[in-house]
């Protein structure tokens, strides 16, 4: 990876952090996006002591504008763009009935919307370089997910998305890569919206027992070196979910349901 110029959105905190770290060691120019600017700074300052090459961006991926500039900025500072990991993303937890609509249009301006920005300022300079488009999105885009309509509405859009672009760029030799991580210790449950737009506050499940954001940053730089199309961690919850959706959906449905009913104050009953 030396010398290979990688934009993560989502850089403060996470899997987008760990992302940051894994790139970043392994010789690659990183160039960081998200809002928190404070917290990208001390990643960036890490790295400036480690003598990483890095760039901070302070962008908001729900407003085309702030993707236009990342990309730009991008290319003033290093000259081209190898890898594009599409990682920004929030959550939610709020039965649809209770919904406020504001909140869904707010998961698909970012997890959605801001996947489709970046990727297409970014896509000229990733053909020119035959490079990556990555997403990381979730097994709740391939299973729907009860009481997170519009977390699972918008990563099944974004998987959708990359799956057509793809297809599209077969004899250009981009390539696309969509990541599913299980649950993930992270904090997306901890800032992930309620029915009203607030944050939850304290995560509904135990975070001791999931995949580090680490690995799972690790197995992603696995499956892009690889130049794999698709990326679904961890057995139960993810490879086999995936499995039973094809083959016995209406039991997965039930199983689903039953698993996410037992987290702490689930409005599913």
């Amino acid at each position: 990876m030396k010398d290979k110029v990688v934009i993560i959105t989502g850089a403060s905190s996470g899997i987008g952090r760990a992302l940051v770290y894994e790139y970043a060691n392994r010789g690659a120019k990183v160039v960081m996006a998200a809002r928190n600017t404070s917290k990208l700074e001390q990643i960036r300052d890490d790295l400036i002591r480690l003598s990483k090459d890095c760039l901070l961006v302070t962008t908001d991926v729900s407003v085309e504008k702030d993707c236009e500039n990342l990309i730009n900025k991008s290319i003033e500072k290093f000259g081209k763009i190898d890898i594009l990991i599409n990682n920004a993303g929030i959550s939610m937890r709020a039965l649809f009935k209770d919904l406020e609509l504001n909140v869904l249009k707010q998961l698909m301006d970012v997890n959605f919307w801001g996947t489709v920005y970046c990727s297409k300022y970014a896509l000229p300079y990733l053909i020119k370089q035959k490079g990556s488009l990555v997403g990381v999105i979730s097994i709740a885009g391939y299973v729907g997910l009860p009481a997170r309509t519009g977390y699972s509405a918008s990563k099944f859009a974004v998987r959708g998305f990359l799956d057509t672009l793809r297809v599209e760029n077969l004899k250009t030799g981009l390539h696309v890569l969509v990541a599913a991580p299980g649950f993930t210790q992270s904090n997306i449950r901890n800032v992930a919206l309620t029915k009203d737009g607030q944050a939850q506050g304290d995560s509904p499940r135990n975070e001791g027992k999931m995949m580090t954001s680490e690995e799972v940053a690790h197995r992603i730089a696995r499956a892009i070196d690889k130049r794999k199309a698709s990326l679904i961690l961890t057995f139960l919850e993810g490879k086999f979910s995936v499995f039973l959706n094809k083959t016995f959906p209406r039991l997965l449905e039930k199983l689903t349901f039953r698993h996410m009913a037992k987290e702490a104050d689930s409005p599913i009953k």
